[in-house]
């Protein structure tokens, strides 16, 4: 028996019916490159595998008990390749040339490090092709939200120029062993071929930026940045507050701030 690591944030899946409709909304196609993250005891995992369309299964397990027992009940199947690794450190880029193709990952993120796991699939976009993912249900609302809302906020305008988010269905606690306290969402993140905009390389700093002062307005958080007057030239209030703004708006501002940055500085005066 393996024991419940708490410093790994674990809740094992084990309702059945939320298996099978998480395996259904992953919907494994000829040729399809899974990455499971967190696999635990394999509940998922194993209903992947059932899929015959499967090219390769590679679940991420840092637990070295969990991923040794997974290893050992499910070497037969040569598609399956266990990695005992942070899915933090994993180069998603290496392992998308190794097997060939884009990969889909998946996966029952922990908690604890979810937020940090989303950012570093980020950083590796162009080797992906979608992401679907249980997460607590307040993450989920965050990477959902609409501008305006209390939900809004760094996560959802960092995830919007590379994906498409859709939240699917809500699972509720008894699903897991352990039961976590809260609700758990699953969110699909279907990455796209273009940004909806031409994306400034300034966009990540600024919005940074803007939401670690989300309670003043942009003239206050963007304060050293941009000017209240270039504020107002890319059609945006100066007085209004990081959480009205859409992601394109944040671009604009981002813009403006590469242009200042090009601006030759004006000669000291006397």
């Amino acid at each position: 028996m393996v024991h419940v690591r708490k410093r790994f944030g674990q809740h094992f899946l084990h309702d059945p019916a939320v298996i099978e409709r998480i395996v259904r909304a992953i919907g494994p196609r000829p040729g399809d490159h899974l990455v499971e993250i967190g696999p635990g005891r394999g509940a998922l995992t194993r209903g992947l595998l059932a899929s015959a369309e499967l090219a390769s299964l590679d679940a991420i397990e840092i637990d070295r008990d969990l991923g040794a027992t997974l290893a050992r009940e499910l070497a037969s199947d040569e598609r399956f390749h266990l990695h005992r690794a942070d899915a933090l450190t994993l180069d998603l880029g290496a392992l998308a040339a190794l097997r060939g193709g884009r990969l889909r990952l998946a996966g029952n993120l922990p908690y604890n490090v979810a937020t940090k796991l989303l950012f570093h699939c980020l950083a590796s976009l162009r080797s992906l092709e979608d992401m679907l993912f249980m997460l607590q249900r307040e993450v989920a609302a965050r990477i959902a939200a609409k501008p305006g809302t209390a939900e809004y906020g760094r996560l959802t305008v960092m995830l919007a120029p590379s994906v498409r988010a859709e939240r699917l269905f809500d699972v509720g606690p008894g699903a897991f062993q352990p039961p976590p306290k809260v609700w758990s969402s699953v969110v699909r993140l279907r990455v796209l071929e273009e940004p909806p905009f031409p994306l400034s390389a300034a966009y990540g700093d600024i919005v940074t930026t803007a939401f670690a002062h989300r309670r003043k307005t942009l003239r206050n958080a963007l304060r050293g940045r941009l000017a209240p007057g270039e504020i107002e030239a890319c059609g945006i209030d100066p007085g209004a507050r990081p959480e009205t703004l859409s992601p394109g708006a944040f671009n604009a501002l981002a813009c403006a701030v590469e242009q200042r940055s090009r601006a030759p500085a004006r000669p000291a005066m006397g």
